[in-house]
């Protein structure tokens, strides 16, 4: 038997994304078989190997073909495709993780009402494209400086008035005096395909991977939910359901006029919408996680 062809999927090699990436392979069923220092590592049950580079790397190795797919920060992504008009990537999906903000910021003493407000300023970054084409799309003229860490420092040591990085929580920029101005591009995990083509024997392992990882996806939110109801209320409570695409409707044994309704609600479900749901007639309502679900 001719063992199918391995892929290659680039994540980042060390941190909190690279734990998320890590966590979300593995509910989609890959065993990783190395620990977390290695420069590599083979998945037991399927065939892909992980490739742990740096974040800035990813998007490269996916554009030039060397990893068929990538786990990467969406700002990463774009600084890196402003700087290659013909990289050749796509992107496949929003992963929910590692959700961020590009901010721009200043010391409490600098005003600020709006945009305009930059011109003629300097800006540090270690996303210059970025804030570039920011300004660009509103017509204002600054300089951007380019720094590879320690961003916030910049106002502190004269080398900017305003900063813009990446920003979690904001208490790097609370300790060192800086608050938030504006928003410049809202972040978070994607993953990514190589859009160079592949071998028809790559192709169908590529789809396998997706199915596994889409599945992944579409049960974080989704939930299972089962109740009974009369004819009268069907209607009224299967509009209630978030996220519910045709529900499946049973007669209940014994029962004449009423019915189990089950569903696959693919948004959260909140107590209000269970209050929501009895108010309307529904009864014995119970709520579901989804372990796994192919789409």
């Amino acid at each position: 038997m001719t063992a199918l062809p391995r892929l290659h999927l680039a994540v980042q090699k060390s941190g909190r994304l690279s734990d998320l990436s890590r966590d979300l392979l593995r509910d989609a069923g890959l065993r990783i078989q190395h620990g977390k220092n290695d420069l590599a590592a083979r998945v037991e049950n399927f065939p892909v190997d992980l490739m742990f580079v740096r974040d800035d790397d990813i998007p490269v190795f996916v554009s030039d073909g060397v990893c068929e797919f990538g786990i990467v920060g969406l700002n990463v992504l774009e600084e890196f495709a402003l700087g290659r008009p013909d990289a050749r990537f796509e992107i496949i999906a929003r992963l929910g993780f590692g959700r961020c903000g590009l901010r721009l910021a200043a010391s409490d003493r600098i005003a600020y009402g709006g945009p305009q407000s930059l011109a003629g300023a300097r800006i540090a970054t270690s996303y210059p494209r970025i804030v570039k084409r920011f300004l660009d799309e509103r017509g204002v003229e600054a300089t951007v400086v380019e720094m590879n860490g320690a961003v916030e420092l910049a106002p502190r040591l004269q080398i900017a008035t305003f900063i813009c990085d990446i920003v979690s929580t904001g208490a790097t920029l609370e300790a060192n005096g800086l608050r938030v101005v504006d928003s410049v591009l809202e972040s978070e995990a994607v993953l990514i395909r190589t859009s160079k083509p592949l071998a028809p024997e790559k192709l169908e392992v590529c789809e396998n991977l997706l199915r596994r990882i889409e599945g992944v996806l579409a049960t974080k939110e989704s939930k299972y939910i089962m109740l009974n109801a009369a004819e009268r209320a069907l209607e009224r409570i299967t509009s209630l359901l978030p996220g519910a695409d045709a529900p499946t409707i049973l007669p209940l044994h014994g029962r004449p006029g009423h019915y189990a309704v089950h569903a696959v609600c693919q948004e959260s479900v909140f107590w209000e919408t269970l209050q929501q749901l009895k108010k309307a007639g529904a009864s014995a309502i119970l709520v579901m996680p989804i372990e796994k679900m192919m789409m």
